[in-house]
This record gives C-alpha cells, structure tokens and sequence, in this order.
C-alpha cells in the first residue's frame, strides 16, 4: 500500500478480542484506531501497545485506548463490538458522540443487533457477519486461533466503502445481499456449538468426539433452519439440512481446540449472549409455533448456570 495513503479513522466500541483482532488489523495497516474498552485492556494497552498473536504473526501494534465511548468522536468508522446485553446502553451513549456521517458497522453475534440499535438510539447501523476464532488470555493480548474475515450487506455505496478499507487492512471482507440469511447462517453455527460447548466446558473437538453430543448439535441446527423456513429465511448454502449439520461439524473440526465464546464467559462467571442465539431462536419459535425443544432448553441451562454466579 502506497505510504500516501489517507486513512480515516476507526473506533472499536466494545475491544475485547473480536473488536481486538479487527481493529488491530486495521491499525496495524496505517489506520488511526481507538480502542474503548475496559480499565485493564486501557492500561496494558496504553503501557505496551496492543499485543496481535496470530496464526501467522506476533506483533504489538500502537493503539489509543481508552474506557470513554466520547472517544469514538471524529471516527470515520465504528466498529460496535459490545455484547449483546450491552447493545441499547452502548447505542445511545454513542449516538452523543458521532456524526450523521459515521459509518457503525455491528461485529456482534445474533441476528437483530442493527434492529435494537436502531431502536435504541436511531443509528442506522451496517449488519456484519464474524468469521474469526479469537480470545483475550490477558488485557490487550489478543490470540489469533484461526480465520478472521466478515461479510456485510447489502450492496451498496457504503458497504463497498467499508469493505475496501477492511482489504486495505488484509481483512476479507465480503458483500452479500442476502445479508439476513447470511446471519442466520452464522446463527446455526453458535446455536449448535456455543452453549455445548459452555455447559459441558469442552472444546468443540470434544462435542465431535461425543457421539451424544452430535445429536444434540444436530437437533439444534435441524431446530434453527426450521425457525428460518418459518420466518421465510434462506440461510446461503443451507438448504439441505444434511449439509447444514456437515457444516457444523467441519467447524468443530477445524477448530477443535477452542471453547465457545459462552464457555469463555461462563468459566469468568459473566453473562452471555444466549439471549441472542439459542434463546432468540427458542422465541421466535414459540411465536411462529415452531417446535425448538433443544435450543430452549440449552437456553434454559445456561440462564440457570448465570443465575447461580456468586459475587
């Protein structure tokens, strides 16, 4: 890339270690990037730089860094990574600080983030799709454990604007307009493996060596689809159920040495994002009188582990 190259600025909302990786990247590219996050990230950050371990690379890149969401003022781009049960408060604190011209780009699980966005604070925000594998073993430490690209949707001037700075920052980053299939395609996968993988504290590659755990894998994505068909959803590539569980499997193997991101937070007694995976699911089921048994009870044995978190 040419040394002339004008970049705007990012803010990552939310850095842990998906806004971490993505952000990273981009700074890592030339982009000017804030990350807002929590007190420790903030400090390790600010003493050490963002410290990017990757499959490929390790690298500290220089980031600002800060706890304050005001920060994200004068950003070109906004990468909204908080949690779900996060999403309504971040939302309308940010909308104090952007202008009409802010691009807020949703790195978020779940399927109607851009939805409550939207409702909460009147930012028409950009849905993304996340494809990576990541965790943060310590503040502003974040490990790379395999692939690391996005899909937004749909076509148009601003998500090609968007999409071009991501390549820029040797970020894949796709254009589809079936965004909201895409997303629930995304969505089989968590609600096949995430909470599986949380109640049990497994990897996923234990999930694929339990012949009973498959069933329970199979059950939910048979569950999800049937949802989407309800909803008339056409999750790209997933037409055949057969080839949706496979795909959920390959998944599993690939990243066979990883724990969901529910499992991570549930071994740190934090609250999860089930609400928006498993339990969405198990919602608007009950709304369309879609039978999801699996996924509501997975919901159900997860809100119960939350309720009984000490302190």
């Amino acid at each position: 890339m040419s040394s002339e190259t004008k970049w705007p600025k990012f803010a990552v909302l939310g850095a842990g270690a998906v806004g971490g990786y993505f952000g990273g990247m981009l700074a890592r590219a030339g982009a000017p990037a804030v990350m807002i996050g929590r007190a420790a990230f903030v400090e390790s950050v600010k003493k050490s730089g963002l410290f990017l371990d990757t499959v490929s690379f390790q690298e500290r890149v220089p980031v600002e860094a800060s706890t304050e969401i005001a920060d994200a003022k004068g950003a070109e781009f906004v990468l909204f990574c908080v949690k779900t049960t996060d999403t309504a408060e971040a939302s309308k604190e940010l909308a104090k600080h952007i202008s009409a011209g802010t691009m807020v780009v949703s790195l978020q699980n779940g399927v109607n983030n851009v939805e409550e966005i939207r409702m909460a604070s009147g930012i028409e925000a950009l849905p993304a799709v996340v494809y990576v594998a990541a965790a943060m073993p310590a503040p502003g430490h974040v490990k790379h454990l395999g692939r690391g690209d996005l899909v937004v949707g749909p076509k148009n001037e601003r998500t090609a604007k968007f999409a071009e700075w991501c390549e820029k920052g040797k970020v894949p980053c796709r254009i589809s307009d079936n965004i909201e299939g895409e997303l629930w395609t995304k969505l089989v996968w968590n609600c096949a493996l995430n909470a599986v993988s949380g109640l049990g504290r497994v990897t996923y590659g234990e999930i694929i060596a339990s012949a009973d755990a498959k069933r329970v894998v199979e059950e939910a994505v048979y569950e999800v689809l049937a949802v989407a068909r309800a909803k008339k959803i056409l999750p790209p590539g997933l037409e055949d159920p057969k080839v949706a569980l496979a795909g959920a499997f390959k998944i599993g193997e690939q990243m066979s040495g990883t724990r969901s991101s529910t499992a991570q937070d549930m071994a740190r007694n934090k609250r999860t994002e089930i609400d928006a995976l498993n339990g969405y699911v198990a919602k608007i089921g009950a709304e369309l009188g879609v039978p999801t048994p699996v996924n509501h009870t997975l919901y159900t044995l997860v809100k119960l582990q939350e309720a009984g978190y000490s302190g």
